[in-house]
């Protein structure tokens, strides 16, 4: 078995920086145990497999595994995986490759010109909101007092296709200082359709960006993600819902990653029409090595 790969840092200005990705072209039909398997091996927060030939829809399958589970959904898995597809399958400009993934067709746009891939975009899931939190356990569960997330916003779960529980913090430091007690967070997510916690504040480190956010997620063998273009997704769709900024920025730049000294930037937007919120995530994609499993 010689199966070709690719590394990718996804959401990174640069090189080294952002969420890596391996994506596996599975061109031999592999087992579910063998793809989970590898993704265990190469021990990222994610490990996608292609196949490699274009389905009659125009779509191409695509499947996304954790070190410890196969997840329907993901952002930065989408972004690199459109990127492999267009230039190592494809090798021609397209500007645009849609995704079949478990959670549905997922299209991602590619904004550059001259053939340059620029931005890579992808449309979500309408975002679905399922609950609302008590602040105690949340903060509990995140080792903060209670004070330390905002309480003029909900603490929510939120789905796109992947749900998280998205927490508004009230400072940078509280960012932080933020971190999984394993006893709460173990209660916690057992009766809670989501397994990941999202925070964010409104005091990033670059005057530029608009947040600053950090994402933990243990039950997915990730105790923590540099970028997260799902759960952006979910903080773009909880965002307009509850009228975060009043009015909504056009792109709201969040930067993640650097308390594992991988700093990321993911860009997202939210539009709403009538009672549906649309929702945007985009970022650079950078390829580090190419090479083959044996």
């Amino acid at each position: 078995m010689r199966l070709p790969f690719c590394i990718l840092d996804v959401f990174a200005e640069r090189k080294y920086a952002g969420n890596q990705l391996a994506v596996i072209i599975d061109k031999d039909g592999l087992s579910d145990r063998v793809m989970q398997d590898i993704a265990r091996e190469m021990h990222f927060s994610e490990t996608t497999f292609v196949r490699p030939e274009e389905q009659p829809d125009r779509s191409f399958a695509v499947r996304i595994f954790t070190p410890e589970h196969e997840v329907p959904f993901a952002g930065h898995p989408t972004l690199g995986t459109a990127y492999v597809i267009r230039e190592e399958l494809l090798r021609k400009p397209v500007q645009k490759i849609v995704l079949d993934l478990a959670a549905g067709h997922m299209p991602v746009t590619f904004t550059g010109v001259g053939g340059a891939p620029g931005i890579l975009w992808m449309h979500q899931n309408p975002p679905v909101f399922t609950r609302d939190f008590d602040r105690t356990v949340i903060a509990r569960a995140l080792c903060l007092p209670a004070d330390a997330i905002d309480s003029r916003f909900p603490v929510q779960e939120v789905s796109t296709g992947l749900p998280f529980i998205i927490v508004p913090l009230v400072t940078r430091d509280a960012v932080t200082r933020a971190k999984i007690n394993r006893d709460e967070y173990k209660d916690l997510i057992s009766s809670t359709i989501a397994k990941a916690i999202f925070v964010f504040c409104s005091e990033p480190v670059h005057p530029g960006n608009t947040l600053h956010a950090r994402m933990f997620a243990d039950y997915y063998g990730i105790p923590e993600d540099p970028a997260t273009g799902s759960a952006n997704g979910c903080l773009a769709g909880y965002l307009l819902r509850n009228e975060y900024f009043g009015e909504m920025p056009s792109v709201i730049r969040v930067e993640q990653g650097y308390a594992v000294n991988r700093p990321s930037l993911i860009y997202c937007r939210a539009t709403k029409y009538g009672d549906r919120i649309d929702v945007d995530v985009g970022g650079n994609v950078i390829m580090v090595a190419k090479g083959e499993l044996l």
